[in-house]
């Protein structure tokens, strides 16, 4: 068996779709014999966990499958490896790092360091 990292896409539609347009990019770890087998398994994961559900306002909200657009063998698993690397290009570099400061602390504020998983 090998290990694969495979980018599966999901749109999030609310109500009729008129909303800035959000995509839920997951990556997930896959175990197969082939990376054939492991996309195949990527997109059954892609369509069996697509859902909908109505909000407060009742409206209608969709995690729509898009598809499995990238799929990466990974030759070893061993600690601190890079699973996937993107880089990111935002608008405002201020905000962009005040969110990742802001997220940061909030993992710490829920002491999951602590934890023992």
């Amino acid at each position: 068996m090998y290990w694969f990292v495979a980018k599966i896409v999901y749109q999030i539609i609310c109500g009729k779709g008129e909303h800035v347009p959000q995509f839920d990019e997951q990556l997930r770890l896959i175990s197969a014999v082939s990376r054939q087998e492991a996309w195949r398994k990527a997109q059954e994961i892609g369509q069996q966990e697509q859902y909908a559900f109505r909000n407060q306002k009742q409206e209608l909200v969709e995690w729509r499958f898009i598809n499995v657009p990238e799929l990466h063998a990974l030759d070893e698993l061993k600690d601190g490896m890079e699973l996937y690397s993107r880089v990111e290009e935002p608008d405002n570099a201020g905000n962009y790092i005040a969110l990742l400061q802001m997220k940061a602390a909030q993992l710490q504020s829920q002491k999951l360091f602590e934890l023992n998983v």
